[in-house]
């Protein structure tokens, strides 16, 4: 079976993509990972095969519509898990209603779930299509379980003393995005959010607003806190859609501060001994890796009752924060800090977690029973030898052109979302889920281009 797996924000989804793919391609199927325009590119070009195209999103756009159309003539299946998850609401009411419609779960074969919340959401508001929804749970929390927790990763960057991690408030997204806010609007609209939301325009503001506020607050937190420290350092970790160099200039000459965005957060936060935050999901991850989560709330939020800030202690000062920081620290130091092994039942509720089968095992078992189901080979492999010479001209052609100043400037804006593959990182990462999943199988990564690779079980 071919199975082809779009990634939009290469630091949330590729090491989720990899766990997929590994599994996926020990079993027997060609795994292609890319990021959207790598896989239609090659579809159109007649070079990959039919198969499952599994998306990041059903939201009701009308280029996606008809997207998923094409694919489906083409002799596509289509799958989904909504990778944004909702799970910093109370409900999944809003998320059901402006990442979905009938139209797009239609076009869908099977739409995976995060937890409990999302799936029985889906179920109600889209009755027809209810069999279509299947509550899996979701790759990227696989990875968040003390299971993975001793995936090194390489961080290179990795601080030598111990570290506090913090993780910026989702509002603060928006007052330091790598685009414009006007062009935030402008998407939005673009995209129809403002028609099928009436609350999201003003909630933008308020978001962005708020935002600037909650990062002043951040800043004066992480002096005080660098200034008062007791032998540990402070790794602040961006978004992967605000702009790293704002938060380099906001957080310049203060000692022990690290501004860091390589890879995946879950590393970095198995690796640190505390969690700061503010309405952020990470939040939720660290209750499943069990790490201590600290909820810094400096001012009243009109999300203050949304599910991240409910979690883990509470701080209003950066006082408290030092207070609770501390003691935190010194109890790892004299070996009295365990790992929380109660998950809060208002995270279970958001994400399904099974500790006897991982959630991407059972997206494969429903991808390989829906081939089955409807009598689908999908034979036809993905096969790259006889074309592979023009694809690598191609390769080496665009690394020349970027590096002209005038490419550079042209798509510096672009690539943060995804920038090109590290092979040596993958080829290193899949050996080490092979290890840890005690996987036999050989299986071989293969460049298709810089944002796009194969992954496949070597024949013997």
């Amino acid at each position: 079976m071919n199975i082809y797996l779009h990634v939009e924000i290469i630091a949330r989804e590729l090491n989720s993509k990899l766990l997929l793919a590994t599994i996926a391609a020990s079993r027997g199927h060609n795994v292609v990972i890319s990021n959207l325009n790598g896989i239609l590119n090659n579809i159109n070009k007649n070079i990959f095969p039919p198969g499952i195209f599994h998306t990041k999103s059903l939201t009701p756009k009308i280029e996606k519509i008809n997207r998923h159309d094409n694919l489906l003539k083409k002799g596509f299946l289509i799958t989904s898990i909504d990778e944004e998850g909702g799970l910093i609401y109370n409900d999944y009411e809003r998320m059901a209603k402006s990442r979905y419609s009938e139209s797009t779960i239609d076009q869908a074969s099977a739409v995976f779930t995060w937890g409990l919340d999302d799936y029985e959401t889906l179920k109600k508001h889209y009755p027809k299509n209810s069999s279509k929804f299947h509550m899996t749970g979701s790759p990227r929390a696989d990875l968040w379980k003390p299971f993975f927790s001793d995936q090194s990763e390489n961080i290179s960057e990795l601080p030598k003393k111990p570290y506090l991690l913090i993780s910026p408030a989702r509002p603060m997204l928006f007052a330091n995005h790598m685009k414009p806010f006007h062009e935030i609007i402008r998407l939005a609209e673009d995209s129809g959010e403002l028609n099928r939301d009436p609350k999201s325009f003003e909630q933008l503001f308020n978001d962005m607003g708020i935002g600037y506020r909650l990062t002043y607050n951040f800043i004066e937190a992480i002096r005080y806190l660098a200034k008062q420290n007791n032998g540990y350092d402070i790794v602040l970790r961006p978004h992967p859609v605000e702009n790293i160099e704002t938060w380099k200039v906001y957080l310049k000459n203060i000692p022990n501060v690290h501004v860091i965005r390589k890879g995946s957060i879950t590393p970095w936060l198995h690796n640190a001994f505390a969690l700061i935050h503010n309405n952020c999901t990470t939040a939720l991850e660290a209750s499943v890796s069990g790490k201590p989560v600290i909820t810094f709330l400096p001012f009243p939020q009109y999300y203050d009752k949304q599910i991240p800030n409910r979690l883990g202690l509470k701080a209003k000062t950066p006082e408290e924060l030092l207070t609770h920081v501390n003691k935190i620290f010194n109890s790892i130091r004299s070996d009295k800090t365990k790992i929380n092994e109660q998950i809060p039942d208002i995270v279970l509720n958001k994400i399904n977690i099974d500790n006897n089968e991982l959630s991407t095992l059972k997206i494969i078992k429903v991808w390989e029973s829906l081939i089955e189901d409807k009598n689908l080979q999908f034979s036809k492999t993905i096969n790259f030898n006889w074309n592979f010479g023009i694809v690598k001209f191609r390769y080496i052609l665009k690394k020349i052109f970027n590096k002209l100043p005038q490419a550079i400037d042209k798509n510096h804006k672009t690539y943060w979302k995804f920038p090109p593959l590290n092979y040596n990182y993958i080829i290193e990462y899949v050996n080490e889920l092979q290890q840890i999943l005690n996987i036999s199988e050989k299986l071989e990564c293969k460049f298709i281009s810089d944002r796009t690779i194969l992954i496949k079980k070597v024949k013997n």
